[in-house]
């Protein structure tokens, strides 16, 4: 990469070709405030005009977000120019700004404040009438508030980026300019997915998901027997709410803390992510070698889930019949754990910690629950369920570690941990595939051919004889390569995975936000390696594991002895199958 001379406050700096004034700057030792860089790569051209500096010889304040630089510029960062412009930037953003922070999810999180506090942003600066305001909380998922909307546009860029999709954009023109799904919709009311991408990414509290706090407490105050799961990614990030360092594996102390909160049993959703490896693995053996719908496609995600029905509405006989983990494992709590223990499923209230948002839809689905009772009664995120740890003032880094409650479904594989990572579940599967076809446990345990974070990843596994070639596929924008190859009869796989976002559950839209601003300690390519680090927290605990592949899992194969019968018996299809319908974009 070639390099280029530049200088910043008068000091000279040799950085790379290509780099905007902002990257170069933080490569050489200063970050100037921003709202919209560093923020896996969203960027929205420069839009808030916080990042200001004077460059010599130029027309004006440049945004340094947008403007490269180019051999022997001199930069000029903390000038009385520069740095008055970015307070008045701010102050205007401000004077358009709910300011309710003690009431706002994001207080501690907040890049508005944060840049605020680093201008030296004066309240009430400016004064006037606000936009007219929107708070749409429809969905289970997700809250929109325009009130808290800075117009950054980082969220229309992120769903577009993560998933070719337009579901927010600018609506409205001049000061009446808010984003929206088209014609301000109901998020409820277009063919959003859920997948909470688009909080990930916003600065503020316009974007969050929809708490369900308030629920799980009014639960364990009525008597309920609760009983909380969690899922394999939520380990893997949970710490960074506490001060860790970014892919700190947390399973203990998450266990420890979720004892202390309240929960009547405390259970780990890779228990059914061993039971789903077993009833899809089936299925697509099924498949295989009866002749049915191929490619086989996964059906964990639900956010990937929404984006199939809303846009492939005919291809969704390729996609596997089984629940996702978490409900498999609602369902199994509300029928086998409920019968073992004596209880009425109605009395048992079932929570599901999740890194994901879509969960919170998912569990509202008509087929996701028997008799009229739900599978699930309430999701968290991971966000939420370290707002319940700090709310009850427990000391994350100072609990021991604990193990899970080890009754009827305490026991999983390492195979049920890497579904939290993109590959997970196929490598989990083939695992199990393997040695069904071949009655021997595959020689390498880890199939290097499906790991890595390349959007679409292709391996051919040559089992007993039987080739059978598989893909994964992360974003929606990846998965709709390999359904439009199916839709055209071009598609060469037998089984394919798709999760609905980058990187898989790990970079879910319900995990700790990311924001090198608030992780002075990180790497300064943390946005970069967040996702390898959480990745690599899952794959040591696979590894820790004695256990690696489902079908060894011995509450699974008592389970079967003594419940279900055997993989994709009825009693399995009646409690941990599902079905889907086509279903348009916008609701009249």
């Amino acid at each position: 990469m070639a390099k280029v001379n530049i200088k910043i406050e008068g000091v000279s700096y040799q950085v790379e070709e290509g780099l905007t004034i902002l990257e170069a700057a933080k490569k050489c030792g200063y970050e100037i405030p921003s709202l919209c860089a560093f923020n896996h790569g969203e960027c929205s051209n420069g839009s808030c005009r916080v990042c200001l500096v004077e460059v010599v010889g130029a027309r004006g304040l440049v945004a340094s977000c947008v403007y490269p630089v180019n051999e022997g510029m001199e930069i000029r960062i903390s000038t009385p120019k520069a740095s008055e412009a970015r307070r008045a930037s701010v102050e205007l953003l401000l004077s358009n700004h709910n300011q309710n922070c003690q009431q706002c999810d994001k207080n501690g999180q907040c890049e508005l404040l944060h840049v605020a506090y680093i201008t030296g942003a004066r309240e009430g600066r400016y004064q006037g009438v606000k936009t007219p305001v929107t708070v749409d909380e429809l969905t289970p998922s997700i809250v929109r508030d325009t009130s808290k909307c800075i117009l950054c546009g980082r969220c229309v860029a992120r769903c577009e980026n993560a998933h070719g999709m337009g579901i927010l954009g600018f609506e409205n023109r001049g000061f009446r300019t808010i984003v929206a799904p088209a014609e301000n919709r109901s998020m409820a009311n277009s063919p959003c997915i859920l997948c909470g991408q688009c909080v990930s990414v916003c600065p503020t509290g316009a974007l969050m998901e929809k708490s369900e706090i308030s629920k799980v407490d009014e639960a364990i105050k009525s008597g309920k027997h609760v009983v909380v799961q969690t899922a394999p990614a939520v380990r893997a990030a949970l710490g960074e709410e506490f001060g860790m360092p970014v892919g700190t594996a947390v399973t203990g102390k998450m266990v420890a803390a979720l004892k202390r909160l309240g929960f009547d049993k405390v259970y780990d959703t890779n228990f059914a992510a061993d039971l789903t490896i077993m009833e899809e693995g089936t299925e697509l053996l099924s498949r295989i070698q009866n002749g049915g719908t191929l490619p086989m496609i996964t059906s964990c995600s639900p956010g990937w889930i929404n984006y199939a029905e809303y846009n492939y509405g005919d291809l969704l006989d390729h996609l596997s019949t089984c629940k996702s983990p978490h409900q498999m494992q609602g369902a199994i709590i509300k029928s086998y754990y409920a019968e073992k223990n004596g209880l009425d499923p109605k009395d048992i209230f079932v929570v599901s910690i999740m890194p994901c948002t879509a969960k919170k839809d998912e569990k509202e689905r008509e087929q996701m629950q028997k008799d009229g009772i739900k599978d699930v009664d309430a999701v968290l995120t991971t966000r939420e369920l370290a707002r319940m740890i700090k709310r009850a003032g427990i000391l994350f880094t100072k609990l021991p570690d604990e193990e899970f409650d080890q009754d009827i479904m305490g026991d999983y594989t390492g195979a049920g941990v890497i579904f939290g990572v993109t590959g997970g579940v196929m490598e989990a599967a083939l695992r199990t595939v393997y040695f069904v076809l071949t009655g021997k446990e595959h020689e390498a345990i880890k199939f290097e051919a499906v790991r890595g974070f390349d959007g679409i990843r292709e391996a051919s596994i040559d089992i007993n004889g039987t080739t059978v070639n598989v893909a994964i596929a992360h974003g929606m924008k990846n998965a709709k390569v390999l359904l439009d190859e199916i839709r055209e009869g071009k598609s060469k796989y037998h089984f394919i995975e798709v999760m609905g976002c980058p990187g898989g559950c790990i970079a879910g839209g319900g995990q700790p936000i990311i924001r090198s601003c608030f992780l002075p300690n990180e790497d300064d390519d943390i946005l970069d390696t967040y996702k390898e680090k959480r990745a690599n927290a899952i794959y040591s605990e696979d590894e820790r594991q004695v256990l690696r592949q489902s079908h060894k899992n011995p509450q699974i194969q008592a389970l079967y002895d003594d419940f279900l019968g055997k993989p994709n018996s009825h009693k399995a299809h009646e409690l941990l199958h599902t079905s889907y319908a086509a279903r348009v974009g916008f609701n009249d």
